[in-house]
């Protein structure tokens, strides 16, 4: 079973790759419930290219915490693959795939989270929704 959300944003495809990833700090609102470790978290963070680290950081010194994910495919305004994982999902990462699809008006962005066969119907609904929706906040403040 997966999950799938989209979002459009007002940039182009390159734009809204740079800004999903490189940016994920500043877009990621944090709170108790979004984290892994809620004591510990401090932010995210995903390092580029394949084999980078999808962080939720618990060092701000260092950058290190624990490890969401590792970046599987790095296509720079076309597609970003990344391994998932967290404390409330059976221990098997998943796999989440992030593709950036040109528009009249911007980019779909578009997200599927494959693998979530082992979530409730309320955990599926609820999956990922916050999560396209700061990001759409975020891209829209960055338009001129």
């Amino acid at each position: 079973m997966n999950v799938v959300r989209s979002v459009d944003v007002a940039v182009e495809p390159a734009t809204a790759f740079a800004l999903f990833t490189a940016e994920m700090g500043a877009w990621y609102r944090s709170g108790r419930w979004s984290w892994n470790d809620p004591e510990r978290a401090v932010g995210i963070r995903l390092e580029p290219g394949v084999g980078g680290r999808w962080i939720e950081v618990w060092d701000e010194r260092t950058g290190e915490g624990y490890e969401l994910g590792r970046v599987l495919v790095w296509e720079p305004g076309e597609r970003l693959v990344v391994t998932y994982r967290n404390v409330h999902m059976p221990p098997d990462p998943t796999e989440v795939e992030v593709r950036f699809e040109p528009v009249a008006h911007g980019t779909r962005v578009m997200l599927e989270h494959r693998g979530v066969r082992d979530l409730s119907d309320g955990q599926r609904q609820n999956a990922w929704v916050n999560f396209m929706n700061w990001f759409h906040e975020y891209a829209a403040g960055r338009v001129p």
